[in-house]
């Protein structure tokens, strides 16, 4: 991993920190900012997340540079993208001589979306943490709003939600997407029982919510939804309805149309990757909250059903598949043989999807 800082001219020396990604981060024993000394403000950080986006990380970048908050550190990661994602992150802070100090890290290998951004705050040392995509754009004043309003608020959510603005491959607006009124929820049983409408990348979190309750685990893809439950069983969270981000539709998180029964197949495998990381993550961090006895039961049927699509999928002959089918007595019976004909016999499904091709068309 590299990890490299510019900072503008009024500030320190340009320092290139070069070690592995399992080494222990080092003492921080350098010399605050001078802007952070001057500043009674405290200090955020933009965790910049790229993969595979080397043609819209450029203006995602220059959204971070622009932001007319201070003081403020800017984290621009790249997690071992295979085309030239991470050379473009280099040309766009090249130079750069603005107040922000801005850090440039390549992960050796690639993390995943949950593990990556808990490398970032790691990396970084602000008192909230901004999280930004690599195919998104924030407007200027998004820190700024954000921090002001964490500020009215006594400092005491631990998550701040805004509105975006959608918008297409080629940059047409299309109207505000608005996530749900987090201020709304008060436990873990809210949360659950009607779960919220959230966008992570709009999202800013305290430092306090991994101080409280650890790093993502390794597999976490739903970040969004794990820090909205931190939050709401700590300081709370609220929304803000400015839209402050410009969110790109189609990009890594974009849905996959089921035309094929094996499209069915790859998102359950997917879908059950991800529960088996993140299932967890919250019987962990509800425990954590005291919370646990409320989401205990619905989390652990959901935890079963993961648990059986992985194994009759990963089961290698239609034998062990039915005998996976047979002993999952956890998992509803009909949820077992809706997709255990996708695992033994697909081909059923064939007429079905057959007529929605010919829908679509």
């Amino acid at each position: 991993m590299s990890m490299r800082c510019w900072r503008s001219p009024r500030n320190s020396a340009v320092r290139d920190d070069r070690r592995s990604m399992n080494s222990p981060a080092p003492a921080r024993a350098e010399a605050p900012d001078p802007v952070e000394t001057r500043s009674a403000l405290p200090l955020a950080s933009m965790l910049l997340i790229g993969f595979n986006q080397e043609a819209t990380i450029a203006e995602a970048i220059a959204g971070a540079l622009a932001q007319t908050y201070q003081p403020l550190e800017i984290v621009i990661s790249d997690d071992a993208s295979t085309d030239g994602t991470f050379a473009a992150m280099q040309r766009a802070v090249a130079g750069y001589a603005g107040p922000h100090t801005v850090r440039l890290n390549r992960n050796p290998v690639n993390l995943g979306i949950g593990a990556h951004l808990s490398r970032l705050v790691e990396l970084s040392r602000g008192e909230m943490l901004f999280v930004t995509a690599g195919d998104d754009v924030s407007l200027p004043a998004r820190c700024e709003r954000v921090m002001r309003s964490w500020q009215e608020h006594g400092r005491r959510p631990d998550l701040i939600a805004t509105a975006l603005t959608d918008i297409d491959a080629q940059g047409v607006d299309h109207g505000a997407i608005v996530p749900s009124d987090l201020a709304d929820y008060r436990s873990a049983a809210d949360w659950l029982a009607r779960p919220p409408f959230v966008v992570g990348a709009a999202q800013a979190w305290t430092r306090r919510l991994f101080d409280r309750f650890g790093p993502l685990r390794p597999g976490v893809v739903g970040e969004d939804l794990i820090l909205v439950l931190r939050a709401i069983g700590s300081g709370g969270a609220i929304t803000l309805a400015e839209p402050l981000v410009r969110y790109r539709r189609g990009g890594v998180s974009r849905r996959v149309r089921n035309l094929h029964a094996a499209d069915v197949v790859a998102r359950l495998r997917k879908s059950s990757r991800g529960a088996l990381a993140e299932l967890p993550q919250l019987l962990a961090d509800t425990a954590v909250m005291g919370q646990l006895a409320a989401v205990e039961p619905t989390l652990r049927r959901r935890l079963a059903r993961a648990q059986f699509v992985h194994d009759v999928f990963a089961a290698d002959t239609a034998g062990a598949k039915l005998r996976v089918l047979w002993r999952a007595h956890d998992v509803a019976l009909a949820t077992r043989l809706r997709i255990g004909v996708y695992a033994v016999c697909p081909g059923l499904y064939a007429p079905f999807f057959f007529v929605k091709r010919l829908v679509r068309r």
